[in-house]
């Protein structure tokens, strides 16, 4: 159980994901955002934006990076759940399709 406020937490979080986070996604069109932390399930939900949004990678960079770091410098965090932005198709992005899923 932590003592930590929960303000504390997501401040943390924020700086995590602006300074180790940010850059990397930035240099691809991406973008991935805090919405919300779950104190009593230390789950994060966090908002895939740009070209993040409906990405085929974006679930194994957030569970295989960005949840990584989260868990190891924000102790707190159990776990994360991304969102993708739901203004991304008006900004011309869409979900991936898999060749064999589409009507061809």
């Amino acid at each position: 159980m932590t003592t930590r406020k929960h303000d504390e937490i997501v401040k943390d979080i924020k700086v995590i994901l602006a300074e180790k986070v940010e850059p990397n996604v930035a240099a691809h069109n991406g973008s991935i955002g805090f919405i919300n932390f779950a104190s009593d399930t230390g789950v994060a939900t966090l908002k895939l934006s740009g070209a993040c949004s409906g990405c085929a990678m974006s679930k194994k960079t957030l569970h295989e990076g960005v949840e990584r770091l989260l868990k190891h410098y924000v102790p707190e965090v159990n776990g994360i759940i991304g969102e993708d932005d739901e203004q991304a198709a008006e900004q011309g992005y869409k979900p991936f399709i898999p060749r064999d899923e589409r009507d061809v």
